[in-house]
């Protein structure tokens, strides 16, 4: 069996046992991530946060150069530089000064199942019992409702009175959803967001998609993470992508086609059928003759 301490060494300055414990954030590049929401998301932390490296995988072992070359910088008769690929646990604190882990880099091409075994490994010596992730995916939603998502969790406790979006469907794995199974059947908590991000803004900066993301990380832990960049930049974002729109007609219908979609899924939710009760009991033929007035009234005052 592999070693899980072969994958990983903590930097030479830092002693595990002296670190507090606190919960960790996941975010592997090279998965679905509409709009960059996690993208954003580790950007946004890794500048407003002190982060301290605190361990570091072996990238060698796990990635696929030729898959996805690393970029190397030429200039004029010499190479000048080259970005390195680095899968790197960095320590942070927040607004309070409550210390959090995260993980971030490319997503191992190869030996799954041991990276998972050396994040565990890493979770026991530091301490950490929660993991979270957030990402976006790409949803046939406007972006001038509400951003929703996707909860998942090892435990539904974690996750409270969120509804499901899908039923039992297959889907591609990636790295951390392996690493949330398996954290699961290890014992450990572990949750993850997938941010609906407009389909017609999948390959943009959607920086609402990162905010949610962050809003959502907040509730799961309990940190007080930094958001005035964020904020500022979803409100920026979104007048950008206002004005886009509104130059361009037929993507300003499509627009409004999904909100006029959006808004009937809603009502759909919230009045679900004309038998929709709070109680489980069945109504009476008054009740529903009642319930179906209303009905009727509704479609009315709509067709006026």
């Amino acid at each position: 069996m592999t070693d899980p301490t072969e994958l990983y060494r903590f930097e030479v300055d830092i002693e595990p046992s002296m670190l507090t414990p606190g919960p960790m954030i996941v975010a592997l590049d090279g998965f679905i991530d509409a709009g960059g929401a996690q993208r954003i998301l580790v950007d946004h932390l890794l500048e407003a946060s002190e982060a301290r490296v605190v361990a570091s995988f072996d990238v060698d072992s796990l990635l696929d150069y030729r898959g996805r070359r690393p970029v190397i910088v030429f200039e004029a008769t010499h190479y000048r530089s080259y970005d390195d690929p680095a899968l790197l646990l960095y320590r942070l604190t927040d607004r309070e000064g409550q210390p959090y882990y995260l993980l971030t880099g490319p997503e191992p091409d190869y030996r799954w199942e041991a990276v998972v075994m050396a994040i565990t490994d890493l979770m026991r010596r530091l301490g950490i019992t929660l993991a979270v992730q957030t990402h976006g995916i790409p949803m046939a939603v406007p972006h001038t409702r509400p951003v929703g998502m996707t909860a998942h969790a090892t435990d539904e406790r974690l996750i409270g009175d969120r509804k499901p979006v899908f039923g039992t469907v297959q889907i591609p794995a990636s790295l951390s959803a392996l690493l949330e199974l398996r954290l699961g059947e290890a014992g450990f908590d572990a949750l993850g967001y997938a941010i609906h991000v407009p389909h017609y803004l999948a390959g943009s900066a959607f920086h609402d998609g990162a905010l949610t993301g962050l809003n959502a990380i907040v509730d799961a832990t309990g940190l007080n993470l930094p958001n005035d960049a964020l904020v500022q930049a979803a409100g920026e974002n979104r007048v950008e992508i206002e004005r886009e729109i509104q130059q361009n007609p037929e993507i300003a219908e499509a627009v409004a086609g999904l909100e006029r979609q959006y808004d009937v899924h809603l009502r759909g939710i919230e009045k679900p059928s004309l038998l929709a009760q709070e109680s489980d009991k069945l109504p009476s033929a008054d009740e529903l003759g009642a319930e179906f007035e209303d009905f009727l009234r509704t479609v009315d005052e709509g067709d006026a």
